[in-house]
């Protein structure tokens, strides 16, 4: 049998009812009170009881999560994070997988659709800013991502342009000039996807650094296409084609695990021939050979505010306030495709 709300009780050193405040999220218990609680919590593994608790309160205990796929690591590394913070909270998490696909998307945010979640965090790739009104709904939402700006619900997003702008600055910083950027969309006419404003910020660090923009290392994919065989293949018809690049900026570390690996197959030493730089720091970065330098955009930061948010709304009673957006500070991760030695 495992640990009860007794025992987190008698850990924490208050009553039972205190524990029960916490874990109902109860906004009037004092701050170093709840801490003891929750470390308690931590240590004893204490889960509570999600189907007690939705018999007396109406609620299930149970969030959930919508994102487009789990194999890419970033949104399967984002799951994780976001079922970590959930857990601090007493909450459990329902990770649902859209594919990318529209009529997905807007299944699961239909109010008409039987859900038995206390609310939804949201990650779309295929609804777009028209498709804001979608986003009303009687149960509680919160938004991640850049595809739907200035919505009805709390959005979590992240530095994108600034962000991209600070990774190609630091290229520049290292001597670098013949930046080649890998990843852009192929019709690029959705001025707030991710493609759209990490290329804003390339361009941008260019312009600022006075070096001219060539079209030619501006390389173009799908964004079914943001994986590994992706960035190989850029890279591939860059030397095919004869073009000059000193570095590499891929607008996600998944694009640049596939430049990585096809600058080994073209003989082209990293970083000393072309410096590489990506984008989200997932794990797999650390690790690669050479370690890759990247983007932090503060994933771990977006799931806590992200399960924050959407629980404040949960409880929420009267007026809704007014919708808000949060963006986490990003930092730049140098690693050994810059000519750096990572300690982390």
């Amino acid at each position: 049998m495992g640990p009860t709300m007794h025992d987190v009780a008698r850990v924490a050193g208050v009553s039972i009812k205190t524990v029960s405040n916490v874990i109902n999220h109860y906004p009037h218990v004092r701050p170093g009170t709840r801490d003891r609680v929750n470390a308690a919590i931590e240590k004893l593994d204490y889960r509570p009881n999600l189907s007690a608790r939705g018999l007396r309160s109406g609620r299930t205990g149970v969030i959930g999560l919508a994102v487009p796929s789990l194999r890419e690591n970033y949104f399967a590394e984002l799951a994780d994070a976001v079922i970590r913070a959930a857990e601090k909270r007493g909450l459990g998490v329902m990770v649902e997988q859209t594919s990318g696909s529209r009529d997905a998307e807007l299944l699961a945010v239909s109010s008409s659709r039987p859900r038995f979640l206390d609310g939804l965090l949201f990650s779309p790739v295929s609804l777009g800013q028209d498709d804001a009104e979608a986003l009303v709904t009687d149960a509680p939402l919160v938004l991640l991502g850049e595809r739907i700006f200035d919505g009805p619900t709390d959005h979590v997003t992240m530095h994108n342009m600034s962000s991209a702008q600070a990774a190609v600055d630091h290229l520049i910083e290292i001597g670098r000039r013949r930046i080649a950027v890998i990843g852009a969309e192929l019709d690029g006419d959705d001025e707030a996807s991710s493609a759209s404003l990490r290329l804003r910020g390339y361009r941008r660090a260019l312009e600022q650094a006075g070096i001219a923009l060539d079209p030619t290392l501006v390389r173009q994919t799908a964004m079914s296409q943001w994986n590994r065989a992706g960035g190989a293949a850029a890279v591939h018809r860059l030397v095919d084609e004869g073009v000059d690049f000193d570095a590499v900026f891929a607008l996600n570390d998944t694009l640049g695990l596939g430049v990585l690996r096809a600058l080994v197959e073209e003989k082209v030493r990293v970083p000393d021939d072309v410096a590489v730089i990506g984008f989200d720091n997932i794990d797999e970065s650390k690790y690669s050979i050479p370690s890759m330098s990247t983007v932090d955009t503060g994933r771990d930061e977006i799931a806590r505010i992200a399960v924050d948010r959407l629980i404040d709304r949960i409880n929420e009673k009267g007026e809704r306030r007014p919708p808000e957006t949060f963006k986490p500070d990003f930092r730049i991760v140098r690693r050994e495709s810059t000519g750096f030695v990572s300690t982390e």
